[in-house]
């Protein structure tokens, strides 16, 4: 899997569109039923392929490769064998694959995190810890949130009660917001948030502060990427893969947790989408 992450990035610095050689030219970007590369058993998601590979799909069964240096994808459907070429993905004059033009190609950085999300990851980040207790702010609460927008959502006792909610700009005395909220959730108004900026929350609750989180902001052109890139509802799936692993990339990591807890809730035979959703 490292070899798509070299291979893409080599691709970014290069802005060449030339095939890779040996190393890793597409990946798995969905999975449905009986498939197999190799004649091995069904691959992970997101598995890397190479020139040459041989894949066979079940009938009823159906699996999608996309490639780097295009962003094309490729529905496989079976019963059929299909090989990946260096540039495509060829059939049977029978089952030919059905192709489909993405926004997903080397202009940005996302399928570098192919890599990063392998079968190994998934292993490591399906063992299980310890229980811990549950966080009274729920989020924003670490790293970079991908909207200027959030709801902040926080756990009380009393979900009915009262409370206030302060937001500050890191190295700011003075807050930008002081507002009263109840039901465990509130949306901060329209352009009070900047890009690239640091802030601090606090709930407070019968003049007791319950809880207290720190987020960041992405900068403008990320949080102009998102936007552009997010999917709807109704978007293929790979199409929304690709935006949890965008999310991830950009150190969004809360969103894209919540990116692969509605897939994994959605395709609950892929279990490395809940192994991500960790």
């Amino acid at each position: 899997m490292k070899r798509i992450q070299r291979a893409f990035l080599a691709i970014i610095l290069s802005a060449a569109t030339t095939a890779f050689g040996a190393d890793g030219i597409a990946f798995i970007t969905n999975i449905k039923g009986d498939i197999s590369v190799d004649g091995n058993v069904r691959p992970a998601l997101l598995s890397e392929l190479t020139p040459g590979q041989k894949i066979v799909v079940g009938k009823g069964s159906e699996t999608s490769v996309m490639y780097i240096a295009t962003g094309k994808e490729y529905v496989l459907k079976g019963p059929a064998d299909y090989v990946v070429k260096p540039t495509e993905v060829s059939g049977s004059a029978a089952m030919p694959p059905v192709t489909r033009d993405t926004a997903w190609r080397t202009t940005n950085q996302v399928l570098a995190q192919v890599g990063q999300t392998s079968a190994a990851s998934v292993r490591m980040r399906s063992i299980g810890k310890p229980k811990v207790e549950e966080p009274v702010m729920i989020y924003p609460t670490r790293g970079a949130i991908a909207t200027l927008q959030p709801t902040m959502r926080w756990r009380a006792d009393d979900p009915k009660a009262t409370g206030e909610v302060m937001l500050l700009a890191v190295g700011q005395d003075k807050p930008l917001l002081k507002a009263k909220a109840a039901g465990g959730s509130y949306r901060v108004p329209a352009k009070l948030l900047a890009p690239d900026t640091e802030y601090t929350w606090t709930m407070t609750v019968a003049g007791n502060e319950i809880g207290a989180a720190r987020f960041r902001t992405l900068n403008a052109e990320a949080l102009a990427q998102v936007e552009r890139r997010r999917p709807s509802e109704r978007a293929d799936f790979s199409d929304r893969l690709l935006f949890a692993l965008m999310l991830q990339e950009m150190g969004a990591v809360e969103e894209a947790r919540e990116s692969w807890a509605k897939l994994a809730h959605e395709r609950a035979d892929l279990p490395e989408l809940a192994a991500f959703a960790k």
